[in-house]
């Protein structure tokens, strides 16, 4: 009787987790999906899965700009008193929230106390945004379900007004700089998750399903170096303020690749705080603010004229201080002075107006258009970044005779800081002019790499007229007004000056002065072109304004980057006849 009861309850038993391990089965396996689909539906909360925006890094990938998470902490407020003792409980729990957001517990107790006397059911408060990591951190260790938190991304720029024009900015109101051009390449894409919320606003574990992944955004790297950055930075605004002008500039250029080492503007921007700045200045200037670029166009005028066999280091210029065509045109040299006996190099070196406008004539109009657009004057540089300004080059059928001359030494005419940066980079690269490059190339977060298509390199003079150029050029260096401050002991540099009057927008000129220097070392194996120019200065009005900041500049490059000093001497170019 007894081994029958046994067999029946075995039997009983067996049956039993049969049925419900077929039940069990049913509803993990068979209707899992289904079942699961329900109960999301019925309770359903979609959150979204951010993709992290993409770093921005130097040439050695140090990080110029990053993304960082800030935290958001809220209470449902009905929770947080729910139960015995729920006020006393609050109040407590108040004093450690406010412990470690800083607010203190009062503040935060007022916060929930005043969401219950708007709304006896509220579910939901703000306490604090902006938290850090370790807030966070500490705040998610307390035992209330009822305090949450949202995870907010945000863009930080630990190197501060580092290149911050050129990285440009993140903002409420919009992008800026590269953080706008590169974005293709910086943006994250959001996936979304959902999960089933209790009844007291909790997220039921295990009930969460994610519906689309996030991608994160890759990682943009510049040619940009970023000590040498901030050097450039540092100096220039020393300079700036020494000189009392209105803004600054500096770029540095690799001469045989067109990379771009640094690209500095004072007034600066720090992306941290775009409002600290004059929105004028939010922009990157030498890329989106021509100017009439002065004397240092007369070396694009030298070096055509080299090219064509039309003149030679050594061509002869009788050079009165006034010259008027007899066709409308009326110019003038910067200071009187009794007829110069000048060869072409000291034409350059002198910058005489007159004498580059009497040889200059032997070019025709059309001839120097052409190789102005080959020198890159008159388009905008293709490097990404937006808002850039093609400058006026305007068609020769529309040049009167004024600025039919007024061209050949750098009137008549604007450029943006990066336009001449080019045009220079061409005669320290054996007259082959390559596009100037700021992208090295973007990784995207699965690892693949997008390299920037090598650019397509231009023939704008031969390499014997523009090395004679720079030969020429060494005269300002060694032997003009400035030599003094411009020379680099080791190094043959060759460099020339330019100050030009700032136009009135009516066809005169105000009495204030854009003034630069822009240079090439070393000329006998040329590796960087260097440019520094100065809006406007107060103290000293000629480029003398900008001869040490040359100097400092080029200095630095060429010890930063180890160049070996020259071995051979200056061209034996003789100024005067």
């Amino acid at each position: 009787m007894m081994r029958r009861r046994t067999a029946i309850t075995v039997v009983a038993v067996a049956a039993t987790v049969g049925i419900l391990g077929a039940k069990l089965v049913d509803i993990q396996v068979v209707n899992a999906a289904e079942l699961q689909k329900k109960s999301v539906n019925a309770k359903e909360v979609e959150t979204t899965l951010l993709g992290a925006r993409g770093s921005i890094v130097d040439d050695s990938g140090t990080v110029l700009a990053d993304t960082v998470y800030k935290y958001t902490a809220a209470v449902s407020p009905k929770d947080a008193v729910a139960g015995k003792d729920g006020k006393a409980n609050m109040i407590e729990a108040a004093a450690k929230i406010g412990a470690i957001t800083g607010q203190g517990g009062p503040a935060v107790q007022k916060i929930i106390e005043d969401a219950l006397a708007a709304n006896p059911k509220s579910q939901y408060a703000l306490v604090k945004t902006g938290l850090d990591v370790g807030a966070f951190t500490k705040l998610d260790k307390l035992p209330y379900p009822w305090l949450t938190f949202t995870k907010v991304p945000a863009r930080t720029y630990p190197n501060g007004a580092v290149a911050g024009n050129l990285l440009g900015y993140v903002s409420a109101g919009g992008l800026g700089g590269l953080e706008d051009s590169e974005n293709a390449c910086l943006a994250g894409e959001n996936g979304s998750q959902t999960y089933q919320r209790g009844a007291d606003g909790v997220a039921i574990p295990g009930s969460t399903v994610t519906q689309k992944d996030a991608k994160d955004g890759g990682t943009l790297k510049l040619t940009i170096d970023r000590d040498l950055q901030w050097f450039s930075e540092q100096t220039l605004a020393q300079q700036v303020a020494a000189t009392g002008s209105k803004f600054g500039f500096v770029t540095v250029a690799d001469a045989k690749t067109g990379k771009i080492k640094a690209i500095a503007q004072w007034p600066a921007l720090d992306p941290n705080n775009i409002d600290a700045t004059d929105p004028q200045y939010w922009g990157l200037l030498p890329f989106t603010t021509p100017y009439e670029p002065g004397s240092t166009f007369k070396a694009l005028t030298a070096a055509m004229l080299i090219d064509q066999g039309k003149a030679s280091p050594t061509s002869e210029v009788l050079a009165p201080y006034r010259f008027v065509s007899g066709q409308g045109a009326d110019l003038h040299d910067s200071g009187y002075h009794d007829p110069e006996r000048l060869t072409l190099t000291g034409v350059l070196m002198n910058s005489s107006n007159v004498g580059m406008s009497i040889l200059g004539k032997a070019l025709t109009d059309q001839t120097r258009y052409d190789y102005l657009k080959k020198f890159g004057i008159g388009d905008a540089s293709g490097l990404p970044y937006p808002g850039q300004s093609d400058g006026i080059l305007n068609p020769v059928a529309d040049w009167d005779d004024q600025t039919k001359y007024a061209t050949m030494f750098g009137q008549g005419v604007s450029a943006t800081q990066i336009q001449m940066v080019s045009a220079y980079q061409a005669l320290a690269n054996g007259g082959t002019r390559i596009p100037l490059s700021l992208v090295e190339g973007c990784t995207k977060s699965d690892g693949t790499v997008v390299d920037v298509p090598k650019p397509k390199a231009t023939q704008v003079v031969s390499a014997g007229a523009a090395n004679t150029t720079l030969g020429m050029m060494e005269s300002v260096v060694t032997q003009g007004e400035l030599a003094k401050q411009l020379q680099i002991p080791g190094y043959r540099v060759a460099a020339k000056t330019g100050t030009a009057q700032q136009p009135d927008g009516n066809g005169g000129y105000l009495p204030s002065y854009y003034v630069s220097v822009m240079g090439v070392a070393p000329v006998d194996d040329p590796q960087y072109v260097v440019s520094v120019n100065l809006g406007y200065p107060t103290t000293i009005t000629s480029s003398a304004a900008a001869a040490p900041l040359f100097h400092t500049i080029m200095s630095q490059v060429l010890k930063t980057y180890r160049v070996k000093p020259s071995t051979s001497t200056p061209a034996d170019y003789p100024p005067y006849y």
